[in-house]
C-alpha cells in the first residue's frame, strides 16, 4: 500500500469538514485531523497546515451552531 500524499490527505480532510452538515458529522472530521497530525507530524511546514485545518473545524463549528 503507498502512502498517501500530503497534499491528497489535506485536500481530503479539509472537503470533510467543509462537507459536515450537522455536529455529529463534524466530530468525525476532527478525529480525520487528529490522524493527519498523527501520520505527518514530522513534515515541516505541518504548523500552517494545521492552523488551516483547524481554523476551516472552527468556522463550520460556529455556523452549524447558530
Amino acid at each position: 500500500m503507498k502512502n498517501p500524499s500530503l497534499k491528497s490527505s489535506f485536500d481530503k480532510t479539509l472537503l470533510v469538514i467543509q462537507s459536515c452538515t450537522n455536529l455529529k458529522q463534524l466530530e468525525g472530521a476532527y478525529n480525520m485531523i487528529k490522524n493527519f497530525i498523527a501520520l505527518y507530524k514530522k513534515v515541516g511546514y505541518m504548523k500552517l497546515l494545521i492552523y488551516k485545518l483547524h481554523k476551516e473545524y472552527n468556522n463550520k463549528k460556529t455556523s452549524l451552531c447558530q
